[in-house]
């Protein structure tokens, strides 16, 4: 069965490997790789650290599971705290992991230009390790490179690296999609992850590999992130099927996210001649509608979309190199047409956060019946 992404657009996971790289995987190398014997595991580990300016690179199952065993790694005895951005991915949708893995307090700030976190926005929420038995102190700071599709400028991170490693601070990037500030800003992935002291890096995000993402650091780092990997069940034996395939992805598709871009820019200028607000601006492959002034049916934005063909849900709208023109033309359709009903019968979310309705997991108008039984509880 093949399965149809061209006309995908609820995320850039749903990007499938190519005919190619799935027959590579038949050539793939069957050693070892929890014993670091696999050649094919060695290679895009190696790889990819040298893109990214790194001494080593641990391939784990999961950006989720790269994110959480980085910042497992910087931190050693509670109480200790991580400072991030509201809306992170290592915050908002993995699990608790920070909770339950790392022992660890979060300091989530909202940005107050509303695009990324300055240092200004650190130091202000910065909670210091001077004594105070009543507080956890900020032991690292985990930044996220694109968030929400919004390029972070190298000049801030330069700010705040500085000041991080002055003041003793471990600072990590989930770069699940820094491919695409890479591509879109001419910066290459090495500039950008001098900054940082880990960086996570996934194939399965726009690329097109099926599964995996890249942990570069210090090779005292990886070796300490890899016993956390094993401690986690993220031991992978004969993996490199899924590493040959992730080279592939790295090599043949990150030249491809330029174009993406352009579709989603584009898509978004449309979206502004025709009334449609967005929340903040396009600058890689994400456009997000503003929940505030866009007032959705979701059930009756999905049905317009299988009218016309095409897969979207909740706010946020993804592109990826498997779309086709065609799919965008009905998009914008389907899209319309669900603006227009709501003109007439806007919709109002009781107590769903937008993160919530831009999930993949399952249908909006599930998630939203669901939230809202939730939130007429008393918690």
């Amino acid at each position: 069965m093949v399965y149809e992404t061209f006309n995908e657009f609820r995320s850039d996971t749903f990007t499938v490997p190519s005919k190619e790289m799935l027959e590579s995987a038949t050539q793939c190398s069957v050693g070892d790789s929890v014993y670091k014997e696999d050649a094919d595991t060695l290679e895009l580990e190696e790889y990819v650290s040298h893109l990214a300016g790194k001494k080593a690179g641990l391939f784990c199952c999961s950006g989720t599971m790269s994110n959480q065993i980085a910042l497992r790694t910087h931190l050693f005895q509670p109480p200790h705290r991580i400072l991030c951005d509201y809306r992170s991915h290592v915050f908002s949708h993995e699990a608790g992991g920070l909770a339950t893995l790392s022992q660890a307090m979060v300091t989530p700030v909202i940005p107050s230009n509303g695009l990324y976190l300055t240092l200004d926005d650190i130091v202000e929420n910065f909670i210091p390790d001077d004594g105070d038995i009543h507080m956890a102190p900020t032991k690292v700071i985990s930044l996220e490179n694109t968030l929400s599709g919004i390029i972070f400028p190298v000049e801030e991170l330069e700010r705040i690296s500085h000041w991080c490693h002055k003041n003793g601070i471990k600072l990590h990037c989930d770069g699940a999609r820094l491919w695409n500030a890479a591509a879109e800003t001419g910066v290459s992935l090495g500039d950008y992850c001098k900054f940082f002291d880990s960086v996570s890096l996934c194939l399965s995000k726009s690329l097109g590999a099926p599964i995996g993402s890249v942990l570069v650091g210090s090779r005292q780092f990886i070796e300490k992130a890899n016993h956390f990997k094993k401690q986690n069940g993220g031991g992978l034996r004969q993996c490199g099927m899924l590493s040959r395939m992730g080279l592939i992805a790295v090599k043949e598709n990150y030249s491809k996210l330029a174009e993406t871009h352009k579709w989603a820019k584009d898509f978004g200028h449309w979206c502004g001649q025709n009334g449609i607000a967005l929340e903040v601006p396009v600058m890689t492959n994400f456009v997000f509608l503003d929940p505030k002034k866009v007032k959705l049916n979701p059930t009756v934005f999905h049905d317009c979309s299988k009218k016309f063909n095409v897969k979207a849900m909740g706010d946020r709208i993804a592109f990826h190199f498997q779309n086709t023109p065609e799919a965008i033309e009905n998009l914008k359709k389907a899209l319309l047409e669900a603006y227009k009903d709501s003109l007439v019968n806007p919709y109002t979310y009781k107590g769903v956060p937008r993160l919530y309705r831009a999930s993949s997991s399952s249908s909006e108008s599930t998630m939203v019946a669901d939230h809202e039984k939730l939130s007429t509880k008393v918690l």
